[in-house]
């Protein structure tokens, strides 16, 4: 497994904490009763494992594996196990068939067809049976009495293999992506990935506090931690250094009396850690703080004759690391668990958002309903703004209502959209700016980018890119909601227009002339790796 390097997230500042388990660490192991395990069930005592070389189905002990039971397969594919408090459930991939089984006798009570060709993980709700295709890339809800379809949604990604319910989740293994994925049964949207702890994960099953997992390449049964109070992780270390550079150009004819030049100076946040001392080019004249807290580095110019060219720049040396926050949903608390401070400042408006527009007024009408919960509010505004914007970057940033009417943003305007209806529905909202790594160790970024953030009481504040998680792709959603990869080095973190940076994030400049004069502004982020001592 991928060494993880964990922090404890604190609301309202952060120090960096070695912790010891989070969502998906092992906490036991034990062996399987054979060499190719399939599916896995728990039925209150002990576990089953399916096996599909001895064509068998094992009960077995938790503490340390010991078959306590076998009983044939009812045919020669044994995939999905689960249990429905009676029986026992066995999928079979060869027949197509979903065999009820009296687990005292061995006998096989009923059987109905699978509405799939290949159905693999098997779960039972208490009223239905939930069960997922890697054909088709689906999960089923089927009804135990005949098979019928009562429901799917597509799988969070193309190889699922383990299916458990743990009384309102969904829990499905990917065993090419090496995940294990947290699902909403009504839609399908994925709330938690962790990362899954051994290369072939096939079968899952939930105890009633702990998800179990088998695997196809280590023969063990993992026992998982889920339920935790530690609730966010960071991995894949990036050590990096950037130069950010903002440049103005004078060209004249008229003389330039006064440059005001702002560098938004980047701090020591939960997906990064600044190293060193930040170096500038030239010294600044002073270092300044905004209405929201943001630190800027300030530089003053005047009489600037043409032609003349101005650079301001930092140096960044940092470690950047993907962040993945694990959030039960049952376990935020209201809104009005809120903190009076965090409303006070988040919950106002701002000339990009227009939060009292009708326009933004009826998404939130039609997005939220009456949605309590802070959770499913954040991510039912995330839902609405990816089905109605579409990307496009052009020049300029309007207003949240003009974007939503349009339907088409840049990644500043899907985030001004989502903080101004989360806002008009209550829920607090901000943003953060970056420059981004993109691709190479070696590279430049001009474009830069920006996601929202909100407020989720018992967890402070959230990362949500709605702009980077428009697609179709439940998975692809999830990594976009309460995930930031290792690739951006937060430069800004606002709630609207700034009096130094006004609505821009990274820089911003202010200049006046005398006469007319044509000027040029420029940014850009160089990204090495970090040669270390």
């Amino acid at each position: 497994m991928k060494l993880t390097i964990y922090f404890v997230l604190l609301i309202f500042f952060i120090t960096p904490t070695i912790i010891t388990a989070v969502p998906g660490d092992i906490l036991h192991s034990i062996p399987v009763p054979g060499t190719c395990p399939t599916g896995l069930a728990w039925d209150g005592n002990f576990l089953w494992v399916a096996d599909r070389k001895t064509d068998t189905l094992y009960q077995v002990d938790r503490a340390d594996g010991s078959i306590i039971k076998s009983i044939p397969s009812p045919a020669f594919w044994p995939m999905g196990l689960t249990w429905d408090g009676t029986y026992l459930w066995n999928a079979d991939i060869g027949e197509e068939v979903l065999y009820k089984i009296d687990t005292e006798s061995g006998q096989v009570v009923s059987s109905i067809s699978t509405p799939c060709p290949s159905p693999r993980g098997l779960a039972y709700n208490g009223n239905n049976l939930w069960l997922c295709d890697d054909t088709e890339d689906k999960i089923y809800r089927v009804s135990p009495e005949d098979g019928t379809i009562i429901s799917s949604f597509s799988t969070p990604s193309s190889n699922p293999t383990g299916l458990s319910y743990d009384g309102k989740y969904l829990w499905i293994a990917d065993r090419i992506k090496d995940e294990i994925y947290m699902v909403a049964p009504d839609r399908g949207e994925v709330i938690i990935i962790i990362d899954s702890i051994a290369p072939y994960i096939r079968g899952l099953a939930w105890d009633g506090q702990h998800l179990w997992a088998n695997d196809y390449q280590t023969d063990k049964i993992y026992k998982l931690k889920i339920l935790d109070d530690e609730y966010y992780s960071v991995k894949d270390e990036r050590a990096v250094t950037m130069e950010y550079t903002r440049e103005f150009r004078n060209y004249g004819p008229g003389k330039v009396t006064n440059l005001d030049i702002y560098l938004a100076v980047p701090q020591n946040l939960n997906n990064q850690k600044i190293i060193d001392d930040i170096k500038y080019d030239p010294q600044p004249d002073e270092f300044l703080t905004d209405e929201w807290g943001q630190v800027v580095a300030h530089y003053r110019f005047t009489n600037i004759t043409a032609p003349t060219i101005i650079r301001t720049s930092m140096k960044v040396q940092c470690r950047m690391y993907e962040t993945r926050y694990y959030i039960f949903p049952d376990k935020i608390g209201g809104l009005n668990k809120i903190p009076k401070e965090i409303k006070h400042t988040y919950l106002v408006d701002g000339s990009k958002y227009r939060m009292h527009d009708p326009i933004i007024q009826e998404a939130v009408k039609q997005a939220v309903g009456d949605e309590k919960n802070p959770y499913w509010i954040a991510r039912k505004i995330f839902n609405y703004v990816i089905e109605h914007i579409e990307y496009e970057r052009i020049r300029g940033w309007d207003a949240a209502p003009a974007v939503l009417q349009r339907g088409t943003g840049s990644c500043s305007e899907y985030t001004c959209v989502f903080i101004a209806m989360c806002r008009a529905a209550g829920l607090p909202a901000r943003y953060a700016g970056a420059v981004s790594l993109r691709g190479d160790e070696v590279s430049l970024d001009y474009v830069f980018h920006r996601w929202a953030e909100v407020y989720l009481p018992g967890y402070g504040w959230i990362p949500v890119d709605a702009g980077r998680g428009d697609s179709e792709s439940l998975r692809h959603q999830a990594m976009s909601f309460g995930v930031l990869p290792n690739s951006l080095l937060i430069t800004t973190v606002g709630g609207g227009g700034s009096k130094y940076l006004g609505w821009n994030y990274n820089s911003n400049t202010e200049w006046t002339s005398e006469g007319k004069a044509k000027v040029h502004l420029e940014s850009v982020a160089e990204w090495e790796p970090l040669e270390e001592k």
